[in-house]
């Protein structure tokens, strides 16, 4: 097995997919890290808040509402993956209008008008920033597009979902190749992502964040990668960036787990101590007994506390209701269990 195979198993193991909510939270985080690669500064705790309840973070209405157009092509899409739907260009540019619904712009050039807020294919040259490298002629976009989703149809229906390693792959090149044609004059880098998490959805694999932090060695990548003609550079820091975010969801879990066990262990604690502050004097002289001898009997507790047997009983029952004391073995050669510290 291979390394990405190994924790990605060990993620599935450990239940991390199976917990609350897992779905909708792990898709907000998709969400604001593609974003914040965009620019956005809306947090996740402020996305959340903005689509559970309608509260607006105060940041630019622009970045909230690109997270907004995002969330709302990523709930299709993922919809569209469970569906194993085959894509199109038209279904492409149909998520595309979604992702910039709100924030896309009109564009009126030589070869005419159109607009990004419709999901159109772009009718201009454009580079990769100031200084950059210069995309593929806009006259090829729509041929290689159609190649792109033909060649995609294809590779998905000749993989198989345990073969993790190739899903990612898959999902990761699919990615590479969208940036690389460059269909629209904005959103690429979003619907990239979105795609390849399409992918990642439909064969039932963790899907990958880029995450805001990795950002700069996520754009230099691309760059490279596309300078050299080979896709070798972004799809190793894309390997190697998803396995790291497994790992420290790995480590983040079974700490929380950590914690919660040491909380437990803290409240049953505090709890055996609020018992012992609300027995009467009698019930704690007792238990004083026991403690300083567990194989003590009743017979003796009522000999050396000259209170009746009926009497010392009920308070060994109280002590034993109140998570106090236990009993171990037989009465005639078991001992008393004292849960206090």
């Amino acid at each position: 097995m291979s390394r990405l195979t190994d924790i990605t198993e060990e993620y599935k193991r450990l239940g991390i997919p199976d917990q609350i909510d897992y779905k909708k939270l792990y898709l907000y985080s998709i969400i604001t890290h593609s974003t914040a690669v965009e620019g956005s500064t809306v947090s996740e705790v402020e996305n959340r808040l903005m689509f559970d309840d309608g509260i607006s973070p105060n940041k630019p209405l622009v970045e909230q509402l690109m997270n907004l157009d995002l969330k709302n092509a990523y709930v299709e899409a993922l919809a569209l993956a469970e569906q194993h739907t085959d894509y199109s260009v038209r279904l492409l540019c149909h998520l595309a209008a979604m992702v910039m619904n709100n924030t896309g712009a009109e564009y009126d050039t030589l070869q005419g008008k159109f607009s990004s807020a419709k999901g159109e294919l772009r009718r201009l040259n454009v580079t990769a920033g100031r200084g950059g490298k210069s995309y593929m002629s806009y006259q090829k976009v729509p041929q290689r597009l159609e190649d792109f989703c033909n060649w995609l149809n294809t590779q998905r229906k000749n993989i198989s979902p345990e073969d993790v390693d190739t899903v990612y792959e898959l999902s990761f090149m699919a990615h590479y190749n969208l940036v690389y044609i460059h269909p629209w004059a904005d959103g690429n880098g979003r619907m990239s992502r979105l795609v390849m998490n399409m992918i990642q959805a439909e064969f039932g694999v963790v899907p990958s964040i880029v995450r805001k932090e990795s950002r700069e060695a996520y754009i230099k990548s691309i760059a490279a990668s596309q300078e050299a003609g080979d896709s070798a550079e972004f799809m190793k820091i894309m390997m190697d960036h998803h396995i790291d975010s497994l790992e420290r969801s790995i480590e983040e879990y079974k700490a929380s787990i950590e914690n919660d066990t040491l909380n437990l262990e803290n409240d049953t604690l505090n709890d055996t101590l609020n018992a012992s502050s609300n027995l009467s004097e009698k019930e704690s002289r007792i238990l004083e007994l026991i403690k300083s001898d567990t194989n003590i009997t009743i017979g003796d507790i009522v000999e050396k506390t000259g209170y009746s047997r009926p009497t010392v009983t009920r308070a060994i029952q109280t002590l034993k209701e109140c998570g106090l004391l236990g009993r171990i073995g037989a009465k005639k050669d078991g001992h008393w269990d004292v849960k206090t510290k």
